[in-house]
């Protein structure tokens, strides 16, 4: 590339200067689009679609494991490997007077998954287990039908 000296005439030359102007301004609109996106994606660390009932009891004892669609295990809100659930539960059933075990478990979560989770629970010391639940309205439970439709 050529640059432009004392010695050419100004009509057809080539110049060397780079306008930057442009490029710092994609790159501040890019870095403003991340910024959006990572805010709108980081709402929360666990989001559960409960099933619903008619009859719930809004009692707050005991360890409650979070397991969602991604298969994600929450114990309190911490997050967990399934590999350390059982040291997990342990310690925080040991720091408990009532070994209650609340599962959140979203309603696409397959059932063989939620067994095993309930299974290393007993297995760690838990006495009981709750499946947690929204309370659900009186037409939103006329709506739905036995079998799933």
């Amino acid at each position: 590339m050529a640059i432009s000296g004392p010695h050419q005439s100004s009509a057809g030359g080539v110049f060397a200067d780079i306008n930057i102007t442009p490029l710092t301004d994609i790159f501040l609109v890019l870095l403003i689009i991340f910024m959006v996106t990572t805010s709108v994606t980081i709402e929360s660390a666990a989001h559960v679609d409960l099933p619903q009932a008619t009859n719930t009891n809004p009692e707050n004892k005991g360890v409650i494991i979070t397991y969602t669609t991604q298969h994600e295990l929450f114990v309190n809100s911490k997050d967990v490997p399934e590999r350390e659930l059982l040291p997990t539960l342990r310690e925080a059933l040991g720091k408990l007077d009532s070994k209650v075990v609340v599962f959140q478990g979203d309603r696409k979560v397959l059932l063989g998954d939620m067994v095993r989770i309930l299974n290393i629970s007993k297995a760690a010391g838990a006495t009981q287990i709750a499946i947690a639940a929204k309370r659900a309205t009186g037409a939103q439970m006329s709506n739905q039908s036995p079998g799933g439709g």
